[in-house]
């Protein structure tokens, strides 16, 4: 698939089939995370995998928009490691551009994936902390619920000029 195409036509999937995603699969996501841009080359990005399905259902408990991880064979954390920062606070940069690296290669494997926002509620990083056991220094970022899909949507064009600003803002 096309860099283009991936990008147009991924859609957020929140249904998925029961098969796992392979080995191979899951390490393509992770290298594509982590060739995300980030601030300061930090790379600041921190993965927890899950595919055990009593914590994959315990994890879509934890914010009133995951119920898509009690379906998706696997889910996966982006957190952030703040210890050792070079530019404070640009982790949440660093952390996006990591996510939307591993949405696009999902797509591309012929994957499902959806992005279920965390940060910055601090109720719902506090569940995931506590499921996940994450030390004080890391910040659940959001999760990525992936899985062979079990839906179809077309492709949207949200392109809007109204939005579009040139020069200075009009």
């Amino acid at each position: 698939m096309e860099a283009i195409e991936a990008i147009m036509s991924r859609r957020s999937v929140r249904s998925f089939q029961p098969q796992q995603v392979e080995p191979d699969a899951l390490e393509t996501l992770l290298r594509a995370a982590m060739a995300a841009p980030s601030a300061g080359n930090q790379q600041s990005w921190r993965f927890v995998v899950i595919t055990e399905r009593p914590r994959l259902d315990a994890l879509s408990e934890t914010s009133p928009y995951a119920a898509p991880l009690r379906r998706a064979p696997l889910a996966i954390v982006v957190c952030a490691e703040t210890r050792d920062e070079k530019h404070p606070g640009f982790w949440v940069e660093d952390c996006s551009a990591a996510m939307e690296n591993l949405l696009l290669a999902a797509h591309a494997l012929g994957l499902g994936a959806v992005w279920l926002g965390y940060h910055p509620n601090e109720d719902r990083k506090d569940a995931l902390r506590a499921i996940l056991g994450l030390p004080p220094t890391v910040e659940p970022f959001g999760i990525a619920a992936i899985g062979h899909p079990d839906e179809s949507k077309p492709p949207v064009d949200r392109f809007d000029t109204a939005h579009v600003h040139r020069e200075v803002w009009s």
